[in-house]
């Protein structure tokens, strides 16, 4: 059987997919937040004003922004990084009032305190999360503003980037006062963030915050296209099983696998033949497709602007397997973070390679997706 075959009837016991259940609270309350966003951002801005006192003396200096395609180790940079006591990032309890961080959390901290404990996420990777644990929940505020971003099928040639060229003055206000406000409720110095989308927005995040520190990894073509295969099925399966859990990561701006499923358009013309792959039902090379022509763009910008390669820390999955205490070192170096009490090795100690799953190509498949991703590999240092 394939790394792309169907799930079999023993792995698909109805317990596996308990994670993709939305509460009724959580999907009512966030089909208000999502169907409004105009209101959201008001009453936003009203919180900004009513608390500009508060975050008045708050500068947003070098956030951290961990970005890329998804499934190449944001998640574990992203809890690694939001251990630091100097990083504020945002919380699954966050959702669905992200929009107004301070009186969001300043009405939990008067619910009584209940001990959680740690439970598997959807993804079923063995990354275990609280309400507490960081969360990428930034999308939220970039959907009220930027319309389409998540539509490939908009028109050919249509483009998801947004680059130093691009101009929205009420968001830039908007985000810039919410970090200061998340760092307020968090009482913490400095922003982090993991938004997979921000990938294509790193130049604009760059024009706005100049000492911005991004951290971008990347992972082997094979053995990315298998863990991001694997996710799509446990995905589309939980998603039939639970149509909530559907309208929920619509709501929260996740399109990176599942029932709605919507690459990300660099530009470059080769979105219809992704999702012509895709609508044929040819998995392995939709995806093969897909991560050429994400990886070929990142490399192209990264080798044109010089301000860009220096706040760009590009983190190979294999290396953080295999070397994580050296490939922690220099994330942190780059950042601009101390090893607080030991925490880079104490981190490390937890890091390894997947054991949960092996990519199990055909080797017809194997060498598609080497022909196809062969080149833009070779430019982050893949051998063919």
């Amino acid at each position: 059987m394939t790394a792309l075959a169907e799930a079999s009837a023993s792995s698909a016991a109805p317990s596996r997919f308990d994670t993709f259940r939305v509460t009724p609270w959580v999907h009512h309350c966030g089909r208000f937040v999502a169907r409004n966003p105009r209101l959201w951002v008001r009453l936003g801005n009203a919180e900004t004003r009513i608390r500009a006192a508060d975050i008045d003396p708050i500068a947003v200096r070098q956030p951290v922004f961990v970005c890329g395609l998804a499934r190449a180790g944001t998640t574990i940079l992203l809890e690694t990084l939001a251990a630091h006591p100097d990083l504020a990032s945002h919380r699954y309890r966050d959702d669905p009032f992200v929009f107004t961080p301070i009186f969001w959390n300043l009405f939990l901290s008067r619910l009584p305190e209940s001990r959680q404990a740690p439970a598997e996420r959807a993804h079923a990777d063995g990354i275990a999360v609280t309400s507490e644990s960081p969360e990428a929940f930034e999308e939220m505020i970039w959907m009220a503003f930027f319309e389409g971003l998540h539509d490939p099928a908009r028109g050919s040639g249509h483009s998801a980037v947004l680059d130093a060229a691009t101009d929205c003055p009420a968001f830039e206000a908007f985000l810039r006062d919410h970090i200061r406000k998340l760092l307020w409720v968090r009482g913490r110095p400095r922003y982090l963030s993991k938004a997979n989308y921000d990938v294509t927005r790193m130049e604009y995040l760059l024009k706005l915050f100049p000492d911005a520190r991004f951290v971008l990894p990347l992972r082997a073509p094979e053995a990315h296209i298998a863990s991001l295969a694997k996710q799509h099925r446990l995905f589309c399966e939980g998603e039939r099983r639970h149509p909530r859990a559907l309208q929920h990561m619509r709501r929260i701006g996740h399109f990176e696998f599942g029932l709605d499923r919507r690459p990300i358009d660099v530009g470059d013309g080769a979105m219809p033949a992704i999702l012509q792959a895709f609508r044929d039902g040819e998995e392995v090379r939709g995806w093969a497709l897909y991560w050429a022509s994400l990886h070929n763009w990142l490399a192209g910008r990264l080798a044109e602007n010089a301000a860009l390669r220096g706040a760009v820390q590009v983190v190979r999955f294999e290396d953080l397997c295999r070397r994580p205490e050296d490939v922690l070192r220099q994330v942190f170096r780059h950042c601009g973070l101390a090893d607080h009490d030991g925490m880079i090795a104490a981190a490390a100690r937890r890091i390894h390679a997947p054991t949960y799953y092996r990519p199990d190509f055909s080797p017809q498949d194997s060498a598609m997706i080497a022909a196809l991703t062969g080149e833009a590999a070779q430019r982050f240092g893949y051998p063919l």
